[in-house]
Parts: structure tokens; C-alpha cells; sequence
């Protein structure tokens, strides 16, 4: 029998959760896995109920000319980790001991975020070029990895 791996089956799924994403920049996806369950899910795009950037006439930051990796609090949208930790708080879900799956590497501003939430493995598909993430994650001693399978 031909079975994924359990990081491939949650990678997948991450990425199912990343097509939901309205940005128009990185379609982004997060899910919160604790003993082999899905916690929480979460993708990047404007904070509920607001409109997204192709309904405003494009990406704030593109017109800005501000560059991946970059002043991330120019953005409407909230970050897939965010709404995954934000999705957690508001149905009272603990998410301390977890691992968070994502499409990308988190930015500093998420790393800073998950690791107060008590995040303790964090599993990525593709980079990101924030340095200063990768450097706070270390000294908080986050297990990081980059997924390497299928």
C-alpha cells in the first residue's frame, strides 16, 4: 500500500488551504496539526469581511514597489499562520505543543507570533527572505523544517 507520509498528507492539505487565499502576491496556506489532528487552518488574505485587493484595483504593496520580505505591515492581508493562531483563540482551541504546516517559510512578524503560541515544530515548503525569522526561531529553539517530499 502506496501512503503518504503524515508530513506529505498535511503538506497537501496545506496547499488544498493556500487556493482559498485571495491575494493577489503568494497564495499562502497554514494548518495547526497536534497528534496526527487537524487543529486549525488558515490563509492569507484582507481580515473578514473586508474587501480584497483585486476589488480595490490591485496590491497595495505592489503599488507601494515594496519588496517580498518587506515591511510586512504594509498589507492588507492577515498572514495564513495569523489566521490559523486567530482561528485557534476564537473557537478556544489550544494549539501549545503543536506543528504548524505551511506553503512558506514564516516572516519575522509570524514567527514572533508562533512561538508565543507555544508552536514547537514548524514544517515549510518554500522559502522566504526574512532572515530575521529564521535567526528568532533558532534562539527559541522552534524545530524548522523545509519539506522535502512530493
Amino acid at each position: 500500500m502506496d501512503r503518504p507520509s503524515w508530513d506529505e498528507y498535511f503538506m497537501e492539505i496545506t496547499e488544498l488551504v493556500a487556493k482559498r487565499s485571495t491575494c493577489l502576491r503568494r497564495k499562502v496556506g497554514a494548518v495547526v496539526v497536534k497528534d496526527k489532528r487537524i487543529l486549525t487552518t488558515g490563509y492569507n488574505g484582507p481580515p473578514a469581511g473586508l474587501k480584497h485587493c483585486d476589488e480595490l484595483g490591485g496590491c497595495l504593496r505592489d503599488k507601494l514597489g515594496i519588496p517580498s520580505g518587506e515591511r510586512m505591515e504594509l498589507s492588507r492581508a492577515v498572514h495564513a499562520e495569523q489566521n490559523a493562531i486567530i482561528q485557534a483563540a476564537k473557537y478556544g482551541i489550544s494549539i501549545d505543543g503543536a506543528t504548524i504546516y505551511v506553503t512558506n517559510h514564516p516572516c519575522f512578524i509570524c514567527a514572533k507570533m508562533l512561538i508565543n503560541a507555544g508552536i514547537k515544530r514548524i514544517v515549510y515548503k518554500e522559502g522566504y527572505p526574512d532572515e530575521f525569522a529564521k535567526e528568532i526561531l533558532n534562539d527559541a529553539g522552534i524545530k524548522v523544517e523545509q519539506f522535502k517530499g512530493g
